[in-house]
């Protein structure tokens, strides 16, 4: 691998014979494209191959990562000011006429990872926190309105012994000399493209600890447990997934915390249904009401019962609306209560009504 030095003064846009403007996306088609014709795998014993397959490896590891190609630009534009690309010396001197003296390993350092003054390391990224996933059941009225729950959740967050950072109290941990930090290493996959993984030395943390925590025996991270409120939204469904955002674990010191995703499971009701954000609900009408028309009750979800008229002829299974009477919706407004009568038919008339019955066959079929 070349030194940094070397690496300031490569056109890696070229390598990859893209722009310099080129969208990430432009950027990993052709990185995909050339690691695939100039992979050894598929050139076996063709050397020039190889070392082209390893420049492009190299340009992509740079531009290919955002911030990496930010540094790098800014870079690319300092060393263009010298017409040799380097200020006199090489590794250090006077930028252009002013006079301001800087060392170029420090410069370099922001971009691969390490310079030779001090050993300077790219400072590792404290880890986001965890997402987190938890059910609920509710009661088909809490689905219908709204509610907020008390959810109880455990979880792995910073340990409060070493507040994170894994080591043991009056130490601290070492940058990753094998990633230089980042907690990121690239390696070939064995197939067509080179793939980039967490560091097999620190596991993605980019820090090393010789001297763990014992209460967390170095990872940094112990198990907690709280309470929060949720509110469940009005309207949500049954096997419906709720995210919460910011609600999971806790992050590492200045990194976010991560998500909670509530499932959510709604018991159903002996009365109402749903059908959207209206509700449904059957009730008796009968027979003589289907045929002379009259009134029907209903019951709804938060209130006293509704009454509606019901005119002649009215056949079984037909269903009225009551609007407003329905569920909350995510604005505020109702829905409607759907309401399907079912005729009733006396299983076992009384004396009385077998005779009205008779008497209105008679009347139908114009029988005496």
């Amino acid at each position: 691998m070349s030194a940094p030095t070397d690496w300031a003064t490569k056109d890696f846009y070229a390598v990859l014979g893209v722009k310099k403007d080129a969208s990430a996306d432009e950027i990993k088609k052709a990185y995909r494209k050339l690691a695939r014709d100039h992979h050894p795998d598929s050139n076996p014993g063709n050397t020039q191959a190889e070392e082209r397959f390893k420049a492009i490896s190299e340009a992509y590891g740079v531009v290919g990562n955002a911030d990496k190609r930010k540094q790098y630009d800014e870079q690319r534009s300092l060393f263009g000011q010298f017409k040799g690309g380097f200020p006199p010396g090489g590794g250090g001197g006077s930028y252009g006429n002013a006079g301001v003296d800087f060392d170029l390993s420090d410069i370099l350092g922001g971009i691969f990872g390490g310079g030779a003054r001090g050993g300077r390391r790219r400072a590792p990224q404290p880890r986001r926190g965890d997402d987190l996933e938890t059910e609920a059941t509710i009661t088909f009225r809490q689905a219908v309105e709204g509610v907020t729950l008390p959810l109880r959740l455990t979880s792995d967050e910073p340990c409060t012994m070493c507040h994170g950072t894994g080591a043991k109290p009056g130490t601290v941990p070492k940058v990753c000399g094998n990633c230089q930090g980042s907690g990121m290493q690239t390696g070939a996959s064995g197939g067509v493209f080179a793939m980039t993984e967490p560091c097999s030395q620190c596991r993605g943390r980019g820090l090393i600890v010789e001297h763990p925590c014992e209460v967390c025996t170095g990872s940094g991270r112990a198990p907690s447990s709280r309470t929060i409120n949720v509110k469940v939204p009005a309207g949500v469904k049954d096997g419906q997934r709720i995210k919460i955002r910011g609600k999971g674990a806790k992050g590492d010191t200045g990194a976010p915390a991560g998500d909670l995703f509530l499932l959510v499971h709604v018991e159903g009701d002996e009365r109402f249904g749903r059908k959207g954000d209206d509700l449904t609900v059957t009730v008796p009408l009968p027979f003589d009401d289907a045929v002379l028309g009259g009134e029907v009750s209903a019951p709804t979800i938060d209130g006293p019962s509704v009454k509606l008229k019901v005119p002649p002829g009215t056949p079984n299974g037909r269903t009225f609306r009551a609007r407003g009477k329905g569920g909350t919706r995510r604005d505020g407004s109702r829905g409607d209560l759907l309401i399907t009568v079912e005729v009733q038919v006396p299983h076992e008339p009384s004396p009385d009504e077998r005779a009205a019955v008779e008497a209105f066959r008679a009347a139908r079929t114009g029988s005496a």
